[in-house]
């Protein structure tokens, strides 16, 4: 009984783990707070490629960048 007691206590599922199951669960909830911003960015990319009403910014930006084709006096900014 002694060795369970102690185990419910100190071991890995016991009362002193749940500070670090707090701090796992923070991380994870911050975690999926990014990526769900993540995801906003990605459906509004999408939502702009529409083949029905394609954006021509979106579309301009994308052949330039899979193209290579910058004029000299242009400045290329990466944002990220």
């Amino acid at each position: 009984m002694t060795f369970f007691g102690i185990y419910a206590v100190v071991g890995s599922n016991g009362a002193l783990a749940y500070g670090d199951y707090q701090r796992a669960l923070k991380k994870r909830e911050a975690d999926l707070a990014m990526l769900k911003q993540h995801q906003a960015v990605l459906a509004n990319r999408v939502q702009l490629l529409d083949p029905t009403k394609v954006d021509p910014d979106m579309a301009d930006e994308l052949t330039r960048r899979q193209l290579n084709v910058v004029n000299p006096n242009e400045v290329v900014v990466p944002l990220k």
